[in-house]
């Protein structure tokens, strides 16, 4: 099964980045024909101030991301894991991952369940649980006879949670990310690997990448967009640009790996 990764770069300027999300899936689907598509965290809106964000919010199935991505996903005739959104479910908020098949219907609703409520190193302060409610559901779908699960940026912190996935089916993981450039640089690569590793499975892991505004402070974020194998190699990785990746992704390999080194069946705990 082909794959592809869209890497953006999100500001606070909702119009302009649903177009640009746009380009790059019709771009990617013309040039790669894969068969799932998968867009980073928060690809429709990044950073402004909290009622920026709050007003941008989307009400599923209404909402122009949602709808753009129902429509690609039709149109294009590919599955599309669209990143994550700022989700209006009543008076709360989710930030939220939408799976869309190739006839434009919802597969999969994930709710990050993981808040990056942190300092950073130096000395900025994220606080997610400022804009969102923690999910609370382990969600996976199926890409044709091939089971995705998924998870949004912190989460991949949380090794229980993939252990959860795996015992659920997955093959694959997916990972939409707007991870910060500070822990990124020392951390991304290590955590994506090691996601693999331990649940040997795909990883596909969609970033942003470059600068944005939060609260009139220019804040960065990492990219490096990657689809890492069973094994725990690299296959594809995005440079530091707007763009896309792709790979070709074996499912079958996936139990050669849990063959070889049958860790599910020697879990005691």
């Amino acid at each position: 099964m082909k794959i592809s990764l869209i890497q953006t770069n999100p500001k606070n300027d909702k119009l302009h980045n649903l177009q640009e999300a746009e380009r790059l899936v019709r771009d990617t689907v013309a040039k790669e024909n894969p068969r799932l598509v998968v867009l980073p965290e928060c690809y429709d809106f990044l950073g402004g101030t909290l009622d920026e964000a709050f007003a941008e919010a989307e009400a599923f199935p209404k909402g122009a991301a949602y709808k753009l991505m129902q429509n690609l996903s039709r149109e294009l005739g590919v599955y599309i894991h669209a990143g994550s959104v700022m989700e209006r479910a009543g008076t709360e908020h989710f930030n939220t991952t939408v799976v869309f098949n190739p006839n434009g219907e919802e597969v999969a609703r994930y709710r990050k369940i993981h808040l990056f409520d942190i300092e950073t190193p130096d000395g900025i302060i994220y606080k997610e649980s400022d804009l969102f409610g923690a999910g609370s559901d382990i969600v996976t779908y199926k890409v044709d006879d091939t089971i995705v699960g998924c998870s949004i940026c912190y989460d991949i912190r949380f090794g229980e949670l993939y252990r959860k996935l795996v015992d659920a089916g997955a093959e694959v993981i997916v990972i939409p990310a707007a991870f910060t450039l500070q822990t990124g640089k020392d951390h991304w690569e290590i955590l994506c690997r090691a996601r693999a590793i331990e649940t040997q499975t795909y990883v596909l892991a969609a970033g942003t990448y470059g600068p944005h505004t939060e609260d009139g402070e220019e804040r960065f974020t990492y990219g490096n967009s990657m689809v890492v194998g069973p094994w725990g190699a690299v296959l594809a990785r995005a440079e530091d640009r707007v763009g896309h990746i792709s790979a070709t992704i074996d499912t079958s390999y996936v139990q050669t790996v849990r063959q070889q080194i049958p860790v599910q069946q020697h879990r005691i705990l």
